[in-house]
């Protein structure tokens, strides 16, 4: 597939200025810039993250609120309903305050919705459970502020809410005791991109500072606050960065003992990244909520014996085994239908249905359909006496506004700009896939059909020394708005001894005035002719680090290549 480079330029003078104060290579100053690191003072706070950069929960609006009524709670006995939505984010926030909770006042449930029975959010029957439990007040976590009708039913039962979430308030406020959401009205805390777990965290730092607890009471659940920000693709700047930052340092040296089996289980060696948990870790725990029931993630997070923690864990890895099988199976299957169909291959769109495809992975297939057509795809499976399904966009396509134009087709549906869902009736699946084609064509700008790699710099295998790989390196953890950096390299020669690896892959060994680099590139054996023509070519790659008989040499991991101009 063809694919756009984007070439970020940086402030030169703003670049130079800060070469002269790091004294550090131009090219990696410039990367600092785009990333709107300037000066000295930032670059310190960028490199050496400290504790002390966290800022004070108390900054957060209705923080005194919340912690006021939970210490009530505490004072009289009532039993409290950790609450919490069925992803990573939702499972580690129920995890971290259900710990905390449960060290200080033994009267404390949690509650995670079934995704297929109950759906997203606040749920009737999560509230239900509260009353059955006597449970007088619920905490919701990485969810409720959209929730206004239920908390108004809740509060009519006498149960009251504190609820903990980062997603976009509507206009209308649910009424709850308490709202921890720094995106708010009126909300001065400094820091307005903390994931669901990051709000659950603030309120358990000011529970223990009003308590007068050690700091420890609370930094040690920075390893599951580091999970869940990996896995909800929140920007790594700021508090986030910070918050990362020491989870792994937490999860390399003194992990709890459900992240220390979950890294066991993906043979994950040290030093664990934050892409690893992306990629290995958090997918084990989101299969829970997929296929089966997320409570059994909680339970792992919660539980403190190894042996039980293993005993989680591997239910999780059958869960992810499952959700891998079907995964699979249904690209494999949508593949064909696509391919197998001339007018579907000329369209804007992907809209799929087959009744008999798992709910649990259409979101995950719809990621994978884009892979190979790239354009706004929707993939739907039925759900009881409906269709129900995921969507996900192409970059810088709004796809809420798309599926927004085709209401009338719909009975349910929500979202955001990249990622949404939907309901809607059997009947209705043909004219939405014609409307939603007829929407994303007349709208979607040419080059958003296409895929684009964002370049950071350009270079040349001269600049490739180890000392710029270690100072590339305490730029982790690498992730949105402060992703690895990608870098160009131009008039590239192959030397002769690139290959072919696995019929699959491409070992290459290319040379740039004399300096000679070896890289791999996976899944571009069709293009290896390219590299048979003994003409210059222009790569695009990262760079990771390769150890041989005790030698360290950088080794290129080529994402795209093209011949040069």
């Amino acid at each position: 597939m063809q694919k756009r480079w984007n070439i970020l330029k940086a402030d030169q003078p703003k670049a130079q200025a800060l070469q002269q104060a790091l004294q550090i290579n131009e090219t990696l100053c410039e990367i600092l810039v785009q990333r709107d690191i300037s000066t000295y003072e930032q670059a310190f706070r960028f490199f050496r993250p400290s504790l002390s950069h966290l800022h004070d929960p108390w900054l957060m609006k209705d923080m005194e609120k919340a912690v006021a009524r939970i210490l009530r709670a505490i004072g009289k006995q009532e039993r409290i309903l950790v609450f919490g939505d069925y992803d990573v984010d939702g499972t580690t926030s129920v995890a971290c305050m259900y710990r905390f909770l449960f060290k200080l006042h033994k009267a404390v449930e949690f509650y995670i919705p079934h995704r297929y029975k109950e759906g997203y959010g606040v749920s009737r029957e999560g509230i239900q459970f509260a009353k059955s439990t006597g449970c007088s007040l619920v905490i919701s976590l990485d969810c409720g502020i959209k929730s206004v009708e239920l908390i108004r039913e809740a509060a009519d039962m006498g149960i009251d809410f504190i609820v903990c979430d980062h997603h976009l308030p509507d206009p209308e406020l649910p009424a709850a005791v308490a709202i921890l959401n720094p995106k708010q009205p009126d909300c001065e805390y400094p820091y307005k991109e903390l994931c669901g777990c990051g709000v659950g965290f603030k309120l358990i730092q000011a529970l223990s500072q009003k308590l007068n607890l050690p700091e420890e009471a609370y930094m040690g659940y920075l390893d599951l606050v580091a999970t869940a920000i990996a896995a909800d693709i929140v920007p790594l700047t700021g508090e986030n960065r910070t918050l990362a930052y020491f989870g792994l340092q937490q999860i390399n040296s003194h992990p709890s003992a459900g992240i220390k089996v979950l890294v066991a289980q993906g043979k994950l060696t040290s030093p664990v990244l934050l892409s690893n948990l992306v990629f290995v870790v958090a997918p084990r725990i989101n299969a829970a909520g997929r296929m089966d029931d997320a409570r059994k993630a909680v339970q792992l997070f919660i539980e403190e014996d190894p042996e039980k923690a293993q005993h989680y864990a591997e239910e999780l890895q059958n869960n992810n085994t499952d959700r891998k099988e079907a995964d699979f199976s249904i690209t494999a299957e949508a593949l064909a239908l696509i391919q197998g169909d001339p007018v579907m291959l000329q369209r804007k769109t992907t809209v799929l249905f087959q009744e008999h495809w798992h709910k649990g992975v259409v979101g995950i297939v719809a990621s994978r359909l884009i892979e190979n057509y790239y354009r706004p795809t929707i993939i739907l499976t039925k759900s009881g006496e409906v269709i129900a399904g995921s969507a996900r966009s192409v970059n810088g396509f709004n796809l809420y506004e798309a599926i927004h134009a085709c209401r009338e087709h719909l009975l349910g549906y929500g979202g955001h700009f990249a990622a949404a869902g939907m309901t809607l009736l059997p009947d209705q699946v043909a004219a939405f896939s014609s409307k939603f084609e007829e929407v994303v064509a007349a709208t979607i700008a040419p080059e958003s059909l296409v895929p684009e790699i964002i370049i950071d710099a350009v270079v040349s295998f001269a600049d490739l020394k180890l000392s710029f790989y270690n100072i590339l390196c305490q730029m982790e953890p690498f992730g949105p708005c402060n992703t690895r950096p990608v870098f160009l390299s131009r008039g590239v020669f192959n030397t002769g001894n690139s290959k072919l690896v696995k019929e699959q892959h491409i070992r290459f060994v290319v040379k740039q005035n004399h300096i000679t680099i070896t890289g791999i590139g996976f899944n571009m054996a069709s293009r290896f002719h390219l590299l048979e023509q003994n003409h210059p070519i222009d790569i695009v790659y990262t760079l990771d680090l390769n150890e041989w008989n005790g030698e360290k040499y950088l080794q290129l991991k080529v994402i795209d290549f093209r011949l040069s101009e």
